[in-house]
């Protein structure tokens, strides 16, 4: 089974579930987003499988999303996209993809879900 992570290190809800999926025996694939963010069509696989919109996926308490007026609900999809792409700071953490599924882990139990 191949298992994703996309992490960020400095994050001590990431690094919880890393170790989790170590425990079990599993070596995800690591992907530290910030430096290497996803493309917008992987971007846009994983709101699909995660069943969210771009929105619900935001850190909403990161000053960019304050900055760049985010919170303005005519903002399309599109845009959001785009502005997460563009800072990749502002994509939830960490993302868990497993079995064609996936899962944010907060709490890191909740990646068990799909393994």
């Amino acid at each position: 089974m191949k298992v994703t992570i996309y992490h960020n290190p400095r994050c001590s809800k990431s690094r919880q579930t890393l170790e989790l999926l170590q425990s079990r025996g599993i070596e995800p694939v690591i992907i530290e987003y910030l430096n290497t963010p996803p493309d917008k069509t992987t971007l846009k696989k994983i709101l699909r499988l995660l069943k969210l919109t771009p929105r619900d996926l935001m850190r909403k308490n990161e000053d960019v999303y304050k900055k760049a007026k985010l919170d303005d609900e005519t903002l399309s999809n599109d845009k959001l996209i785009a502005a997460m792409l563009k800072h990749p700071v502002l994509i939830e953490r960490p993302i868990v993809l497993a079995n064609g599924k996936a899962a944010i882990g907060r709490p890191p139990e909740n990646v068990l879900e799909i393994l």
